[in-house]
């Protein structure tokens, strides 16, 4: 009996089979609605935007966004670069990933993980826009929206328990929005030091995973808990306000931040030559750092003396010892007039020892080039003494942004007051009625400093640096800045003009420490001027 209901319960389970399956066509076939509704067709103008990007999801985001900029330049470029560009990435990633793998698989019991076959495919990504941030900071800020829909070929071979499984990856789609930062911005190529990377929203993400030619990913529920598995891990890490941080640049060479002092103290010259008709000269000398935009230091004049003693002493930021040498030029000193130059000479500072001082008796050149004849005449030596102390580890910061903020002013400073720092950085739209040659006249506590003027420019840039160091903190007081511009053509009715101004008032900048910010000109139609300013105490 128990043979007899096996057999009619499989015979009944095989009819019902073939019943339900007859019934169901019947019912799909014969039981639709026949009324067929004609579908209203509206122009597209008439739609919302809603409604259009669900009738055209390709659309690319330069369409949708007019932020964002067209890009078919970057994708022509990839386009013919992909085939090198797939050999050089999948290089990268063996030679990444196999030491890391040779060093996790013991943990696991792998005897091996080998990559059988690596490449990329033919598709190459593309950028359907790009969006590009100005911001007054040293940085460079693009938002790329890009979609790639690849044909890999990555197919892994893992060998375990004496059986070698091969699992492939297949049909790879990655769609993304990153931001990315270049900063900060630095004169040494390629021009920034760190990459910030960040997702604005969760990226879509699909790949095929086939085991021994089966498709994992067809088992009900495995693909779509993967899917997010992977959204949710790559957002925790790096959807915004989360950033992936590569560097590309040492920060201390790049951007010469301070790295140590030197420590100077001129102590005679000897034998100088006379350059007044009365027979005599009045001799000082400045130091000054090579690749370094500070002014010179000076020691004080000596009248009427061809052996002059200073014995002063002097302290210089030093930012690169292997680059950067002393610079010592000795001149005589006129009331009326351009200062003559008795000689010069330098001291690298790689020669030094740190720690170490070091008496120099230094022969007054003509010039630095070695292969002139005239620096074999006799001009005069001149005595220093220099150290060079180099700053510890802790005195030191690797990120830019403290290191301008934490920098401290130097010795000597007024106890209670401290050192203004302005950077003037560049201007824009600036025009001239007569000429636009422009400079920047600063006045501060009736003092007067500019910069260089830039020749028919109306966006000029000058980066250059300027100190003030003051008995108090200036929180109620302003700082008269004017552009101006000057020509020395002859026959000008107008020789120089202004090209607006601007007075700023300095209370932000003693609270804040640091402002970096662009101010429109007065007295100008459309001018503006980018200004830096740092407030630093010795505390």
């Amino acid at each position: 009996m128990g043979i007899i209901s096996t057999i009619m319960g499989t015979f009944g389970f095989g009819i019902g089979i073939i019943l339900g399956l007859a019934i169901g066509y019947f019912f799909f076939i014969y039981i639709q609605s026949s009324d067929v509704e004609t579908p209203e067709i509206r122009p597209l103008v008439e739609q919302d935007e809603a409604t259009l990007q669900r009738m055209f999801p390709e659309i690319p985001i330069w369409v949708k966004n007019p932020d964002h900029d067209r890009v078919d330049w970057l994708n022509k470029f990839i386009e013919l670069m992909w085939p090198y560009l797939d050999k050089a990435i999948c290089k990268t990633i063996l030679a990444t990933t196999e030491p890391m793998i040779k060093e996790q698989t013991p943990q696991y019991k792998i005897d091996e993980v080998e990559f059988d076959s690596l490449t990329l495919g033919s598709l190459p990504p593309t950028f359907q826009g790009m969006k590009v941030y100005t911001t007054d900071e040293k940085e460079l800020i693009i938002e790329p929206s890009f979609k790639w829909a690849a044909n890999p070929n990555i197919l892994v071979g893992v060998k375990a328990y004496g059986l070698r499984p091969t699992i492939q990856v297949v049909d790879l789609q990655v769609f993304a929005s990153p931001r990315i930062t270049l900063k900060p911005l630095v004169p040494t190529f390629p021009c920034f030091c760190k990459i910030l990377v960040s997702l604005m929203e969760k990226p879509h993400v699909d790949f095929g995973i086939k085991l021994g030619g089966a498709d994992l990913m067809s088992i009900p529920g495995l693909y779509g808990f993967v899917q997010e598995l992977i959204k949710d891990q790559v957002a925790n890490m790096y959807l915004w306000p989360k950033v992936l941080e590569v560097p590309v640049l040492d920060p201390t060479k790049a951007m010469k931040r301070p790295v140590g002092m030197l420590n100077v103290k001129v102590k005679k010259a000897m034998k100088l030559k006379k350059k007044d008709l009365l027979g005599a000269s009045d001799p000082y000398a400045k130091l000054k750092l090579t690749d370094d935009k500070l002014p010179s230091k000076k020691t004080a004049v000596k009248h009427k003396n061809l052996n002059p003693e200073w014995n002063e002493e002097f302290k210089l930021v030093v930012k690169d010892p292997e680059v950067q040498a002393l610079e010592i030029m000795v001149f005589d000193w006129e009331s009326v007039g351009k200062h003559d130059k008795m000689g010069i000479n330098v001291v690298p500072l790689k020669d030094l020892t740190p720690e170490e001082p070091k008496t120099l008796t230094l022969d007054l050149l003509k010039n630095l080039d070695p292969n002139d004849a005239q620096n074999e005449k006799s001009r005069g030596q001149i005595v220093v003494e220099v150290m060079y102390k180099p700053f510890a580890e802790d005195e030191m910061t690797t990120d830019i942004e403290e290191a301008s903020a934490m920098q401290k002013a130097p010795e000597g400073t007024p106890e209670g007051g401290g050192l203004l720092v302005v950077i003037i950085h560049e201007g824009e739209d600036l025009e001239g009625k007569h000429h636009t040659n422009p400079s920047v006249r600063i006045l501060f506590h009736g003092e007067e400093k500019r910069t260089k003027p830039v020749k028919k420019n109306r966006d000029p840039r000058w980066d250059e640096e300027f100190t003030f160091t003051l008995e108090e903190p200036p929180t109620n007081e302003k700082m008269h800045l004017e552009v101006v511009s000057t020509s020395k053509r002859m026959g000008l009715i107008h020789p120089k003009e202004s090209l607006g101004y601007v007075d700023i008032s300095l209370g932000d900048v003693v609270e804040n420490k640091r402002i970096n910010e662009k101010y429109h000109l007065i007295d100008s139609k459309n001018g503006r001027l980018q200004v830096e300013m740092h407030w630093r105490t010795s505390s």
